[in-house]
């Protein structure tokens, strides 16, 4: 709410900010990238290959979770009988069963695992086609801003509206 917000208020400053001596009028746009990513066979087919790969390693992981649960009713049932050392190497050898089973489940499913690795590198590229079409479409459109609607971000912005370097020039003179 807070990113939507603040992106408004940026389109509303700049609307405001254009001299009212310019005629050009400034034109906003938006996109709804959720939509064009569900009709490009691109982003369908790296979206098919990921949930492929991703139910290779979920079954990897059940069968660790099932291998340690078989253990872990085993020992269950000889506790009784284990003496104290046996007891401690077996519930030690359970620990590091667990341990294998949770670093296997971030190295591939975790933010810098495997899954979104895959991801970044398999839609960089249709990311980069999205946004170089939606600069096509709004120099032919005239479009001052486009916005995107799933994820309120600025995705396009006329270079003459930038103001970065009058900012650092203001912020050096204080």
């Amino acid at each position: 709410m807070k990113k939507t917000i603040s992106i408004l208020a940026v389109a509303v400053v700049c609307i405001f900010s254009v001299k009212t001596t310019n005629a050009q009028a400034v034109k906003l746009g938006y996109v709804d990238t959720e939509t064009i990513l569900k009709q490009l066979p691109d982003a369908l087919e790296a979206d098919r290959k990921l949930k492929d790969i991703a139910i290779k390693y979920q079954d990897t992981l059940k069968k660790f979770e099932d291998d340690l649960k078989t253990r872990y009713e085993a020992y269950k049932k000889q506790e009784a009988m284990m003496t104290a050392d046996a007891k401690k190497k077996e519930e030690d050898a359970l620990k590091g069963i667990q341990q294998v089973f949770l670093q296997y489940q971030e190295e591939k499913f975790g933010q810098t695992g495997e899954i979104a690795h895959m991801r970044e590198t398999f839609m960089t590229p249709i990311r980069e086609k999205i946004l170089a079409t939606i600069k096509e479409v709004a120099k032919e459109e005239k479009i001052s801003f486009v916005f995107d609607k799933t994820n309120p971000s600025l995705l396009y912005a006329e270079d003459k509206f930038e103001i970065t370097y009058k900012v650092i020039d203001k912020i050096k003179r204080k």
